[in-house]
């Protein structure tokens, strides 16, 4: 099982917002992409945070409610974001799963964000293994 990289079965082809977006179009984002979360990518390209749906139902119950949306991604994002590395192989993904509640994992080389590891693609390269 260690033959097998975080690399190899992260997706590439990802959704990134800025801080600075609306999170009206943040959340349509993650909906018309069925995008559990979308990293959050600084001017110089470093990561500086993740908007999760489940980041999104606050703003979305408001706007529900008030018919507004307000605010940006910066005030609704997760700041502090728990990180793989392309170089991390399946089996220490897993752990990461089984010990965060999350369901997907930004992935950085060189510390630069390089794709995003969802739980799914851990558990179904276990199922084919196992």
């Amino acid at each position: 099982m260690t033959q097998y990289l975080v690399s190899s079965i992260m997706r590439t082809e990802i959704v990134t917002l800025t801080r600075d977006t609306p999170i009206r179009k943040a959340v349509a984002l993650l909906v018309e992409n069925r995008a559990a979360a979308a990293p959050v990518i600084s001017d110089d390209g470093a990561l500086d945070g993740i908007l999760t749906q489940k980041d999104c139902f606050r703003p979305a119950l408001h706007a529900s409610y008030h018919q507004e949306w307000t605010g940006s991604v910066a005030d609704y994002m997760t700041p502090e974001v728990v990180t793989l590395e392309t170089s991390h192989d399946a089996v220490r993904a897993a752990e990461m799963f089984l010990a965060y509640p999350h369901r997907v994992f930004p992935v950085l080389e060189n510390a630069r964000l390089a794709g995003l590891l969802h739980r799914s693609e851990v558990l179904g390269l276990l199922t084919r293994m196992g």
